[in-house]
């Protein structure tokens, strides 16, 4: 068996049966530990080539391999792919018709299928687990593990299960290896879905989580202007095809009646008919759908390469299932943009499902006491405790998972062990973390990306900025519109650089009092100029905590930053302005709901924001210097490791293509080009400039 590990022959099966010259980053090292036979872990993101690494080693181990999969489009998909690929295969599924689920567990006895997916409802089926004990199997892959995990999405109760079918399912550890797969998992998900599995001595494969061509955006959009900022988004043919998430059936079903007027638009949920469901999914991968307006229930199993945009038109639960979501875009690896729209608004409609999800515990136990030792039908059982249908449903799903009750597939449940309450009540509350997780999100300043990657626990690549989201790159932004800093918060700024200078940090509390005494700036004015600053590196922004009268508390710690440092007490603020640092100071989001302090009325904040959608108007010759400009910031911003507009703005960009300076005088002469940008960049956009001039056209 280790033999066919030997790279050059999982190289000439990659070639010979799926059709690849080469394998992607990281596929080859876990092909060869899993064709060795060792369990592993892989979590890898959407669209990076997770399936290859079971496929693969099973196709080279030989015999049957058992794929168990959470969603029937996700078996559909698979199962075609490797037909097609004239591999044998079936599945098992509660959409198949009988005959054709008997003919398969017929095709598996006589060793006649190389994959054999099923549904992990199966296992509860009886005699089903025992029949499939008596093959032998290549490997066991359990795709979307994180449903298995405790700490993970919402899963389905049969799926928590599966570890009690694997002993007896996989012969001895090394007949048929574990390889549990995900495109999100944390740490703490990940050792919960190795605990639950009982995997041995696993191999873990965390790779991947950086994508380098979405483009994130974060921003405060009302929910009553939310529709027509996403129809004004996707009326840009660029834009399309484009998933947009809905946080209830109500509003995907609004959303996509509104889109449908100019666009070929579709709402997608589970209250529709499984029939509909599958006619959207299926227009969608073939282009005659543009745009779907879908709740969670849409994604799994989704492989459509070219989507541009991605929109949340709310809060998701989760920054794993928004990292899961934001990943269907750009997997042809094209630019795309993404857009997260929140308000408070989102923060009230999650705590409702919360407590939808995660009913009282009293009502848990209400249940609980009415169960008996023998099994009895789940109707008596409901009549008997006296909660609605939608409240008994939800409790007895929670006792199962928490092993407070078992339920066959007769419909019959019996009590389970004690010790649910304890594993629920941490369970309810760890929900409830996550979504403190986003909200936290959407206040960060630092790289969008970053941000996500190391939540996934990858701290080695996560300090490497993105260049593209709407705090590396301000000005790129589509939704977030930015100001320049006032003469008033310049001078707050330098104030809280000298007030943090002799000290290793200040409150944000104690730092307003000590530099705006007079009360200039309202208290989120404040923040916004310090979350300004985070934004332009001058500061770091932590939370911390301390205890009082028995209580925790909460505050942020305000420091410098090595190039808050470098700012002087006699550095002139016009130099600040012509470096570009102070450019976005006091950036805000256009789209709040509390109107910014200005001279003359603004805008209604959706129309300015999309307003500011439309790019520039300027000559061929300039557009074609902006591109050329572009890209070159882009391998500088990388090269430095620094956001793409600290080393030029797209103010300035565009001010510098439509001058077309020929010489460091012209360039100084353009606003935002100081002297310290022209001595370091000026001689490399001037030769840019030059070679764009002499283009004959």
């Amino acid at each position: 068996m280790a033999g066919l590990s030997n790279p050059e022959q999982l190289s000439h099966l990659l070639r010979s049966v799926f059709g690849f010259a080469r394998f992607r980053a990281s596929q080859e090292e876990v092909c060869r530990t899993a064709v060795s036979g060792r369990d592993l872990l892989l979590v890898m993101p959407t669209g990076a080539g997770k399936s290859l690494c079971y496929q693969l080693p099973a196709i080279a181990r030989g015999g049957t391999a058992l794929v168990i999969s959470p969603l029937i489009a996700l078996m559909e998909d698979q199962s075609a792919k490797l037909s097609s690929f004239g591999l044998r295969v079936t599945r098992i599924h509660s959409g198949l018709e009988r005959t054709l689920a008997r003919q398969a567990c017929v095709d598996y006895l006589h060793g006649d299928l190389q994959f054999l997916f099923i549904a992990p409802e199966r296992l509860r089926v009886p005699g089903f687990p025992e029949m499939l004990a008596k093959r032998r199997l290549a490997l066991i892959a359990i795709d979307e593990a994180h449903c298995i995990s405790q700490w993970g999405h919402d899963f389905r109760p049969d799926y928590r299960m599966i570890g009690q079918h694997l002993p007896a399912l996989r012969g001895t550890p090394d007949a048929a290896p574990v390889i549990a797969l995900t495109a999100t998992a944390t740490p703490t998900v990940q050792a919960d879905i190795i605990s639950q599995l009982g995997m041995v001595r696993p191999a873990k494969f965390i790779h991947g989580f950086r994508r380098e061509n979405l483009a994130i955006e974060v921003v405060e959009v009302p929910l009553p202007e939310r529709a027509e900022v996403i129809c004004k988004l996707l009326s840009d043919s660029t834009r399309r095809p484009a998933i947009v998430y809905a946080t209830s059936r109500k509003q995907s079903e609004r959303l996509a009646e509104e889109l449908a007027c100019t666009m070929r638009a579709a709402a997608y949920h589970a209250g529709l008919d499984t029939e509909i469901r599958e006619r959207v999914q299926t227009a969608f991968q073939a282009g005659e759908l543009e745009i779907v307006v879908a709740t969670i229930a849409f994604g799994m199993g989704i492989d459509k390469p070219n989507i541009r945009t991605v929109i949340h038109a709310g809060l998701p639960g989760t920054l794993e299932g928004y990292y899961q979501e934001i990943g269907r875009a750009g997997r042809d690896g094209a630019p795309s943009r993404t857009f997260l729209m929140h308000s408070f608004a989102d923060q009230r409609t999650h705590d409702f499902f919360l407590a939808r999800d995660y009913p009282p515990a009293s009502q848990l136990e209400q249940v609980f006491n009415a169960l008996a030792d023998q099994p009895r039908p789940i109707d008596e059982v409901r009549l008997q405790v006296g909660l609605s249908e939608e409240e008994f449903g939800k409790a007895l799903e929670k006792l199962q998972i928490h092993g407070g009750a078992r339920a066959d597939f007769g419909g019959n449940v019996c009590r389970g062990g004690p010790g649910w309450k304890k594993t629920y009540t941490v369970q309810a509350q760890y929900r409830a973390e996550q979504f403190e997780k986003v909200l936290r999100y959407t206040k960060l300043n630092e790289c969008r990306m970053s941000g996500l990657v190391r939540h996934f626990g990858d701290e080695q690549d996560a300090d490497r900025p993105c260049s593209a989201c709407d705090v590396c790159d301000p000005g790129g932004a589509v939704l977030r519109q930015f100001r320049r800093a006032t003469m008033a918060e310049l001078e707050i700024a330098h104030a809280i650089v000298r007030e943090l200078r002799p000290v290793d940090y200040k409150p944000t509390g104690t730092l307003q009092r000590c530099v705006d005494a007079a009360g200039r700036l309202r208290r989120d004015d404040f923040v916004d100029l310090l979350d300004a600053m985070v934004r332009s590196r001058l500061i770091s922004i932590e939370d911390a905590e301390y205890e009082k009268d028995g209580e925790m508390r909460r505050y942020r710690k305000v420091r410098l930053t090595s190039l808050g440092l470098d700012v002087g007490p006699m550095t002139p603020l016009a130099l600040l302005l012509s470096d570009g640092v102070a450019e976005d100071f006091s950036g805000r989001a256009v789209p709040r709901a509390r109107k910014a302090k200005a001279a003359t009325t603004p805008e209604k904040p959706a129309k300015k924001a999309l307003a500011a959608a439309a790019p520039p108007q300027s000559a061929p010759e300039s557009e074609a210097l902006a591109a050329k400009l572009r890209e070159w910031r882009a391998a500088e911003a990388r090269r430095l490791h620094v956001p793409a507009y600290a080393v030029l703005h797209d103010r300035i960009l565009i001010a510098v293509a439509t001058a077309r300076p020929a010489n460091p005088n012209q360039l100084l002469a353009i606003d935002g080009m100081g002297p310290a940008k022209v001595e370091r960049f000026g001689g490399a956009i001037l030769n840019i400039c030059g070679s764009v001039k002499s283009t004959p056209g």
